[in-house]
Order: C-alpha cells, then sequence, then structure tokens
C-alpha cells in the first residue's frame, strides 16, 4: 500500500482535523512557561515529531507490560502473563522490572513534550483516534485497542553488528550492508508477544516469542538512541537543544539494557513456523561481528576516514532522519491494519520536522 506524502503543515492538520491536542499538559507547567519565548516552527516540529515517536513507543511497551512487566498503579492495564513472564525471565531474571520502567520513561517523555509544547503555545500530539488495532487476547491483556501491532514484525537487527563494527558506519558507508543477527526475523512476520492463549505452548514456541520480543526492544531503541541527536542538530532554541540531548541518552541507556538480554535468548528453532534463533557465538555466526557479551559500541569511522576512529552513536547524520524513522517503523510491521490517514499525519510531522533548520 502506497502513503501519500502530502506535504501538510502539522500545525494545520492540527486545527483542521484536531488529530493533534493537549496530552498530559499540566496548568502548573503552563503557569511557569507562560512568559517564556515562543518556540520557532522548526523547534515546535522537532518536539511534535518526538512526541509522536514516544506515545508509539509507549504504546507498545504498554502492551509488553501487561503480559510480561511488573503490574502496579505507575503502569498499569494489565494483569500479567505467568508462561510468557517466564520465558521472558530466561533472558534476564530482572526482565519484568526493565519493562516496567521502560514503559513509564516511555510515558514521562510524552507527556512532557506535550506539556513543554502546550506551555509554548505550540501544537501538541495526540494519536487517540487511531487506537484502533486489537491485541493480544491472551491472559493479562487489557484488550484495549492499539496504535501498534506487535504480532507481525519483521524485524532488522543489523544494528546487532552495525554496533560491533569497527571498519564501517553507515553515515559514511550507507550503502555497506551489515548483517543480520537473526536473519530468519528480517524474512518473515512474528509475533513479539503471545496472540491467544493458544501460543503458550509448545514450550520452543512461547520461548521463541519471547525471544522475539527480546530482540524487537533493542531494534526500537536503536532507533530513538539516533533519533534524538540527528535531530538536536536541527534545533534553534538552547532550551529545544537541551531537551532533545537530556531524552536522547534515556534511549541509549534503554538500547544498552535491551542489547544486552538480546544475547541471552536461548538458540531455538520454533517448532510451529521454522524461526530459527542461531547461537550467535558459535559458526557459522560468532567472532567479534557476533559475540553476545560485546555491547559497548566499537570505535568505528567518524566524520572523515582521516580522522582517528572513535566510540559513537551511529548513524547520526540528521538529512530526513524523521521520515527515515517512520520508514523504518513501518516496514518493521509495527504499524499494520492503520488507516491512511494515520501514515498521512506521521509523514507530515516527519516532513515538518526534517525541514527544520538551525538559525543562529
Amino acid at each position: 500500500m502506497k502513503f501519500p506524502a502530502r506535504g501538510l503543515n502539522a500545525n494545520r492538520r492540527w486545527f483542521m482535523k484536531k488529530a493533534l491536542g493537549v496530552v498530559g499538559a499540566t496548568t502548573v507547567g503552563t503557569r511557569l512557561l507562560a512568559d517564556s519565548p515562543k518556540l520557532n516552527k522548526g523547534d515546535a516540529a522537532l518536539l511534535r515529531f518526538a512526541a509522536a515517536a514516544e506515545i508509539l513507543e509507549s504504546d507498545f511497551w504498554v502492551q509488553y507490560n501487561e503480559l510480561g512487566g511488573i503490574q502496579d498503579k505507575e503502569v498499569p492495564g494489565g494483569s500479567g502473563n505467568p508462561i510468557y513472564t517466564a520465558k521472558l525471565q530466561n533472558l534476564d531474571s530482572d526482565f519484568p522490572q526493565y519493562i516496567h520502567d521502560n514503559t513509564d520513561d516511555e510515558i514521562t517523555h510524552f507527556t512532557f513534550l506535550n506539556a513543554y509544547l502546550t506551555s509554548k503555545d505550540a501544537a501538541p500530539v495526540n494519536l487517540d483516534e487511531f487506537r484502533t488495532l486489537p491485541g493480544s487476547t491472551a491472559t493479562g491483556s487489557s484488550r484495549k485497542p492499539r496504535l501498534t501491532n506487535l504480532m507481525q514484525l519483521t524485524l532488522d537487527t543489523s544494528w546487532w553488528t552495525r554496533y560491533r563494527s569497527s571498519a564501517n558506519n553507515p553515515d559514511l558507508d550507507p550503502n555497506f550492508v551489515f548483517p543480520q543477527a537473526v536473519p530468519d526475523l528480517a524474512a518473515g512476520q512474528f509475533t513479539a508477544i503471545p496472540r491467544t492463549n493458544a501460543d503458550l505452548t509448545p514450550d520452543a514456541h512461547i520461548q521463541a516469542i519471547a525471544n522475539t520480543a527480546g530482540f524487537h526492544m533493542p531494534t526500537i531503541e536503536q532507533g530513538g538512541n539516533s533519533l534524538y541527536p540527528s535531530m538536536a542538530q536541527r534545533a534553534t532554541s538552547v532550551e529545544v537543544l537541551r531537551i532533545l540531548i537530556s531524552i536522547g541518552p534515556t534511549e541509549t541507556m534503554h538500547f544498552q539494557t535491551w542489547s544486552d538480554k538480546a544475547g541471552n535468548a536461548p538458540p531455538l528453532t520454533d517448532p510451529t513456523n521454522g524461526l530459527v534463533f542461531p547461537d550467535l557465538n558459535s559458526p557459522p555466526f560468532g567472532g567479534e561481528t557476533f559475540q553476545t557479551n560485546l555491547i559497548m559500541p566499537e570505535p568505528c569511522p567518524f566524520l572523515s576516514r582521516s580522522l582517528p576512529v572513535c566510540s559513537i552513536i551511529r548513524p547520526t547524520e540528521t538529512n530526513g532522519v524523521a521520515a527515515g524513522v517512520v520508514k523504518f517503523l513501518t516496514a518493521m510491521g509495527l504499524f499494520i491494519g492503520q488507516s491512511n490517514a494515520f501514515f498521512e499525519l506521521l509523514q507530515d510531522l516527519a516532513a515538518d520536522a526534517d525541514a527544520a533548520k538551525r538559525h543562529d
């Protein structure tokens, strides 16, 4: 399906279609910042795109938390699924706590960003009208309609080898193909949560679902890991720059946490669909390119090959970064089932963010 980029201004769309609205804004925050300078168009667009991305992240993290996270008043919704949770804990015994805390982080991110936008008389983001997708009906799920689809994922796991490469950087080598850590995940559609209670057996099947979640989480977070420094290069306001470079590193913390857990995914073959999770420490994998306990970014070329290698976030190219995020998430299958209006809105938000220019 093609989704036309109409180039409509996101602020105009907010007033015309009411697709954007106040979410999480507090009157206290508004009063505190009411007399501060308003945002220019570009800075507002950057923060709106970030808010939209965080709302989408929050939606699927809530789904994970309902089934496999800590159930409490801080992140309410579900009641937990003991079998799925136990399989996640095969990757790390603290998995439920990490899911809970990651979910809470993303909720605070979009709530803050929308409140800040409102305080500056800029349009915040509300995607509630697009909460139409059916989610899991397995034990533990709240069965609320969703923004995102975790049940038909196609995962690009080349981030695994990209961050272990000392020779290539996608910013300098845009045509270099980094190998996939789990090739099967990039070649099909797989669920990262039990769709129904029927997915709770056989044992290797539900473990494969947990493994898929284990690789989906860092796949998402490495995207945010790059998004914030890429957008920060376009910010004009020092305060907006401060927001972007303050939220961005938490995405990096998430990414490193989840990349470590993905390395603990037990090798197996799902008997229901043939999905293979390889032993990444053994041939034909193995070596520094795939070694599971290497979670620090290997130094690589940065800015110019005439300079020494440096351990960095990559990529951080700023041109077209927002449109790239929309393309990346769409190709993942995260939005399967969404409407044309949803895709048009995301494309409009991305186009506005990518049009932002830094003014000295």
